[in-house]
């Protein structure tokens, strides 16, 4: 009854009635199950995806209910975005259904603490691109746009100052592809000797996966520039 009830309530609460791009017949499923640490941006990174589904005309499903991850509910999906998840959010079975969706060539976008997710599961952390290790105190830093040839950031200035928690990552995947940097020397704790990737993507076993470090700050999703960044990200995951 429960998973049932998860379900449709997430359908009947954010599903949009309206459809602007009458030619994108795009599904999204947002999962925003935390363990450890729970971001108070989680609503606020639902109420953005619910937004832009409305702008473009995308369904969108909200969820953190990890039951629900069978092979019969993610075909439903073109692309998952893991919403600021923390730590262990899956069983084996659930694992094993993501992997078989995300292998079948389907998109993922990955939300700054969705690399501090699943650090038992090897394959995901390659997938992702990287796992969180440490952060300083929130803070103003500076962040270099390097690569603007992708959907994510094509529209950014060559710099961006913002306040954030900046993540230091380890076991960095070394075929990702880097499109913004932090600059360590614009903010204080910075542990990764200004080698520093802040968002980044790539295609992995078959899927196409984007990661970007935005997300700590309520305001984040609020802010127009990082709205469009998080729609070109879900653009490339779905592969359009």
């Amino acid at each position: 009854m429960k998973r049932v009830f998860v379900f449709l309530l997430a359908a009947v609460l954010f599903f949009p009635a309206c459809a602007q791009d009458e030619d994108e017949k795009i599904s999204v499923l947002v999962f925003s199950k935390t363990v450890g640490f729970r971001h108070s941006s989680i609503p606020n990174g639902v109420k953005c995806m619910i937004e832009l589904g409305m702008e473009h005309g995308w369904s969108v499903t909200s969820t953190e209910d990890a039951s629900l991850f069978t092979d019969d509910f993610l075909k439903n999906f073109d692309v998952v975005v893991f919403n600021n998840t923390t730590q262990d959010i899956f069983n084996e079975e659930q694992q094993e259904a993501f992997k078989r969706y995300y292998t079948s060539g389907k998109g993922f976008v990955a939300i700054h603490a969705a690399a501090d997710t699943e650090y038992d599961w090897e394959w995901y952390g390659k997938m992702v691109g990287g796992y969180f290790k440490s952060h300083p105190r929130q803070q103003n830093a500076k962040v270099n746009i390097i690569n603007k040839d992708h959907a994510s950031t094509n529209m950014l200035p060559d710099e961006i100052k913002r306040r954030d928690e900046w993540y230091d990552f380890k076991n960095i995947n070394p075929d990702i592809i880097v499109l913004a940097t932090l600059d360590e020397t614009s903010y204080k704790g910075g542990k990764m000797n200004n080698n520093h990737p802040i968002v980044w993507y790539h295609e992995f076993e078959g899927g196409r996966i984007f990661y970007t470090g935005f997300g700590h700050t309520n305001e984040t999703f609020d802010d127009p520039l990082i709205q469009k960044h998080i729609l070109g990200g879900i653009k490339y995951a779905i592969g359009k």
